[in-house]
């Protein structure tokens, strides 16, 4: 144990909305932390309140009720601008539909985040070509979304999460539009930024993802019901005969 506090806390968080007049909660009374470094699954069936958790995780929305601690620092006591801007530089997010913008380049589309960090730029483009290279895709940097291939599109996409150093990447099922070789791809490459010291949450249902993870949280109607550490069971490379 290193007594650090916990990067990201939740504690009896709720989110409720009102749909057509009615109340429907989405997560319920939900509390875990995530530390430093860590990278965890959160599994359930379509509507267990994954999408909601991981909004409200990447300061994209609020608790109804409880409270989400970033470093400590209630995000509810934060202003919108505030939020915005620690959304911006702390938050990497990476998504199944990768959400690349089809009239720039790969570098462009990396250096995105950086614009809202106020960033110059020549900075810009040099940190995209960076985080490219990261990633392995440096040949790529002027190369468009419609001329890269799915597993491509996400490594760029995943190099624009880590543009700004962010303390934690979000990703929402990362590998459900690749097939299993590419999507393989992928979480080798998290495995590899885990490793690395990145702090990682895959939103899932998939059982294979989460064996690839230490540590595994189920939600089944907008609750937790476990919370369980492992082991992370990874493929062995196969060697080249």
């Amino acid at each position: 144990m290193t007594g650090r506090p916990p990067l990201i806390s939740l504690r009896s968080v709720c989110r409720t909305y009102r749909m057509d007049g009615v109340a429907v909660t989405a997560v319920r009374n939900v509390s875990f932390d995530i530390a430093r470094g860590e990278i965890l699954a959160v599994m359930g069936p379509s509507g267990s309140g994954k999408s909601t958790l991981m909004n409200m995780i990447g300061l994209l929305d609020l608790p109804s009720e409880g409270a989400i601690y970033l470093e400590r620092e209630n995000v509810a006591d934060l202003s919108e601008d505030r939020r915005s801007v620690l959304r911006a530089r702390s938050i990497g997010f990476v998504f199944q539909s990768y959400n690349l913008l089809a009239r720039h380049n790969a570098v462009e589309n990396v250096a995105l985040p950086l614009v809202y960090c106020g960033v110059n730029r020549k900075e810009r483009i040099t940190r995209a070509e960076q985080s490219l290279e990261a990633v392995g895709m440096l040949h790529r940097a002027q190369h468009f979304p419609r001329q890269l291939s799915g597993g491509e599109q996400q490594r760029i996409a995943i190099a624009r999460a880590l543009i700004a150093s962010p303390l934690i990447v979000l990703a929402d099922e990362p590998t459900g539009a690749l097939d299993s070789r590419t999507g393989g791809e992928i979480l080798a490459l998290f495995d590899a930024l885990n490793e690395a010291g990145q702090t990682i949450v895959m939103i899932t249902h998939d059982p294979g993802i989460a064996t690839r993870c230490r540590r595994t949280i189920r939600l089944h109607d907008g609750q937790l019901v476990s919370d369980e550490t492992q082991v992370p069971l990874v493929p062995k490379r196969i060697a080249a005969s």
